[in-house]
């Protein structure tokens, strides 16, 4: 009955007004480093991009902390609530991180693509 009970209070403790952390949005297209313009602007574009984006998930990661810490103190601190609350942080914050590492990836092997055309 106790997990039960653990339920309500979560969802009572999302009803209430709340920080607001948005997802960050990946860059829609990564140039492809074989084919990019000879006049480097698809990549610069694309660095610049993407630099936004690792700066958007810096800003994502450090509102879940801040929305982690909030939505504690409103559900009065109960242990098995705040676990279920940083479990639930946690996985957001690792959606961020692992999205940023695989675009990350992709990217850099069209860098190194586009380099090696030169």
């Amino acid at each position: 009955m106790r997990g039960l009970l653990g339920v309500p209070l979560l969802a009572a403790a999302h009803d209430a007004p709340a920080i607001d952390c948005a997802f960050p949005k990946a860059p829609q297209k990564i140039p492809d480093g074989k084919t990019a313009s000879e006049s480097e602007s698809e990549m610069v574009a694309a660095v610049s991009e993407f630099k936004q984006y690792t700066g958007d998930v810096t800003t994502y990661t450090n509102c879940l902390e801040q929305e982690t810490s909030s939505t504690v103190r409103e559900a009065g601190g109960a242990p098995s609530l705040v676990v279920q609350i940083k479990q639930l942080q946690a996985k957001k914050h690792n959606a961020a991180v692992d999205a940023l590492q695989d675009k990350a990836k992709i990217f850099n092997e069209q860098i190194r693509a586009f380099k090696a055309r030169k």
